[in-house]
């Protein structure tokens, strides 16, 4: 990463560890308790971690990180050399992370602009990529935060859950808790809109919901160029398949990525957890 800007986000974009390194991003990252022990996601608790907890019925919460955070973190891109930081982070509507972000980037040493991409895991992780590209590529800091935002706005993500019962303990269930009386009967699958949860569409059994899955990614990449990522809480049995069929149908498939959930998202969605994220190039 050139020394003139900066690329800071969170550790729910659930990016490869390789295109960190290659790029310089700095990964802040988000708070996981278990019981009253306090962890950092990707750092102190691995997804196999949580998924244990919740399959042992134990308390399992998540928190924003604190402002002072992004202030050390803000402070360490000035004291290198950078010029200005581009901070993209999990939807605002599922976390208080931007806000934490907003406050720390006006006390600043240098300009940060904080991007609330209104996503999540990798369909963050995409637009984490396009604002470092972007960074290498000479864009200016503003450039560099429209590119990130014109490709959030062009991804979506669509999951699927075994039980809603996860979403609604943290209340991260958005209108998609209208789907809770009749969750017994239905596997639904959900996306996110306008930064949050939403209802997309139920379906009977568990395979039928993943083959849904599967045929919404294919309908909506159509022919174009695009990344795909397929994600998973413990259910690498799922996403591999997933993927390679999905490898097989997308004509205009540029990269794809398959890859487990840290603990921050696990705990919401729990266990059996599978999601295609779309982004466009």
């Amino acid at each position: 990463m050139p020394a003139d800007l900066a690329i800071v986000t969170d550790s729910t974009a659930y990016l490869p560890q390789d295109a960190v390194d290659r790029h310089g991003i700095t990964v802040v990252p988000l708070s996981v308790a278990v019981g009253d022990e306090v962890l950092d996601e990707g750092v102190e608790i691995s997804p196999k971690d949580v998924a244990e907890a919740l399959r042992g019925k134990r308390r399992v919460t998540t928190s924003r990180p604190n402002p002072e955070t992004f202030a050390a973190a803000y402070r360490a891109a000035a004291e290198s050399g950078a010029a200005g930081v581009v901070s993209l982070h999990l939807s605002a509507e599922l976390s208080g992370t931007c806000e934490a972000a907003r406050l720390a980037a006006a006390e600043a040493p240098i300009p940060v602009r904080v991007v609330d991409s209104r996503l999540v895991g990798m369909a963050l992780g995409y637009c984490v990529l396009t604002a470092a590209q972007g960074a290498e590529s000479g864009l200016s800091l503003d450039e560099v935060a429209a590119s990130a935002t014109r490709r959030a706005g062009l991804t979506s993500g669509f999951f699927y859950v075994d039980t809603l019962e996860h979403l609604r303990r943290g209340g991260r269930i958005g209108a998609a808790r209208a789907l809770l009386g009749s969750a017994l009967a239905v596997k639904p699958l959900l996306h996110l809109s306008g930064g949050r949860i939403e209802p997309l569409e139920k379906v009977r059994t568990a395979s039928r919901a993943i083959a849904r899955l599967e045929e919404i990614a294919v309908e909506r990449a159509a022919d174009r160029e695009v990344d795909i990522a397929v994600h998973h809480l413990a259910s690498a049995d799922r996403a591999e398949p997933l993927a390679e069929r999905l490898r097989e149908r997308v004509p205009g498939l540029c990269e794809l990525y398959v890859g487990e959930v840290g603990a921050v998202i696990g705990a919401h969605a729990g266990p059996g957890l599978l999601a295609v994220v779309l982004s466009p190039r």
